[in-house]
């Protein structure tokens, strides 16, 4: 018993410690960010003989690792083929006024975002949008923030938008016509109340100058026309299998992942070099702590307990409120992973759980990687978009979103 006590505890502290580092990035005076914490806390329940080797490794749930790498592919397809420059070189050329360019830009990055995950897009859109709006002597600020609160919105619409709804809807097995059919609605409606906040102020701003396309920049990578064809017709060939039929996502986009990988153009080895690996050890690293906690019973005590003090994490309502709070702690793939468990009891859980994930990410400047990579991509311009000029965007736009959610799912 005493053993058994000890092997709970040194599982605990793995657990507080992992999301510790959730919480702050890392860990003090250790070069770790959050995958190396993730890493070293699912090599620690390993090492300590908690779980075998083999016990970790079917812990980790491999449809989701499958599908996030699949897509990962589908996207290294598009950065090669030069797609999402393209996309933005064409935008900031239309010889439009001030807020009907701002409507574009939140359209194309929700709906490439819904696709092809928000980070993708952000990470290659970014750059090119803020030297293109200085180009044209605009204030790039709004035109960003648009792109990053519009990509994490657009990718709450569907189960492959973003890395945390893959996990849900593969854990949960929804489907994904039904989600998108109950995602679309508030996403829309989100994305409308983002574009009337910042298109408010530039209402009286001056029809924008006629331009010619701009040039692609000497590190910009060149369009591709057949590369860019091939990796559109796998993504809407899988958009059509998930919407369809009950074929396995995970099982589908890979064996879409494998045909772009036949490709006489781009070495395996520049498509490899776009996955995000760590992101995908950053997933199975919480697998493995999360599984650990699970297996000792301390989980479901934990929810007990907080049940007898009122906080029914099964009930809607707190299960909404616990997203939207643990999503801006610790990030919204370590709350979903913790919420899942709950989330699976609760009517429409796995729906509210991804939809408040999500929008809560646009809230803060660090509750979504695609925020962060927005307004590093603004510093590197000399545009500096600090935590104050994110949330007068951001608070808002996240509060009357959910809002819109709340009532949607009622």
């Amino acid at each position: 018993m005493a053993s058994l006590s000890l092997q709970h505890g040194l599982v605990l502290a793995v657990f507080v410690i992992v999301y510790l580092g959730m919480i702050l990035g890392g860990l003090p005076r250790l070069q770790l960010d959050r995958t190396g914490v993730a890493l070293l806390g699912a090599i620690a329940i390993v090492g300590t003989g908690v779980m075998t080797p083999e016990q970790a490794a079917l812990s980790i749930h491999l449809p989701t690792i499958v599908l996030l790498f699949s897509f990962m592919v589908i996207s290294a397809q598009m950065r090669l083929g030069g797609f999402y420059g393209a996309v933005t070189r064409r935008i900031v050329a239309l010889r439009v006024g001030a807020p009907a360019l701002l409507g574009v830009v939140i359209a194309a990055s929700a709906l490439l975002s819904a696709v092809f995950s928000n980070d993708i897009v952000c990470l290659a859109m970014a750059p090119l949008l803020a030297e293109a709006c200085l180009r044209r002597r605009i204030d790039p600020v709004p035109y960003l923030l648009a792109l990053a609160c519009a990509s994490n919105i657009g990718s709450a619409a569907t189960l492959i938008g973003n890395p945390q709804n893959m996990l849900i809807g593969e854990v949960m097995k929804l489907h994904f016509a039904d989600y998108l059919r109950q995602a679309a609605a508030p996403a829309g409606l989100s994305l409308l109340l983002l574009w009337a906040l910042l298109a408010w102020p530039l209402r009286r701003a001056t029809a924008l100058a006629p331009a010619e396309l701009p040039t692609e920049r000497r590190d910009d990578t060149p369009y591709d026309g057949w590369q860019t064809i091939k990796g559109l017709a796998v993504a809407g060939a899988l958009v059509l299998v998930f919407l369809l039929t009950d074929w396995p996502r995970d099982v589908a986009a890979l064996l879409g992942a494998g045909l772009l990988l036949l490709n006489r153009r781009f070495h395996s080895s520049r498509m490899m070099g776009l996955v995000d690996w760590e992101l995908l050890v950053l997933f199975m690293g919480l697998f493995v702590v999360n599984h650990a906690l699970q297996i000792t019973g301390l989980a479901p005590q934990a929810l007990a307990w907080l049940a007898a003090q009122g906080l029914q994490l099964a009930e809607p309502l707190t299960l909404f409120i616990a997203t939207l709070g643990l999503s801006n702690l610790v990030s919204n793939v370590p709350a979903v992973m913790l919420l899942l468990p709950a989330a699976q009891g609760v009517p429409q859980g796995g729906v509210t759980l991804a939809l408040v994930s999500t929008l809560a990410g646009n809230l803060l400047i660090v509750g979504s990687i695609a925020n962060i990579i927005v307004i590093d991509a603004a510093r590197r311009c000399g545009i500096e978009i600090d935590w104050r000029r994110h949330a007068r965007t951001g608070v808002p736009v996240t509060l009357l979103s959910l809002a819109v959610t709340a009532v949607w799912l009622r």
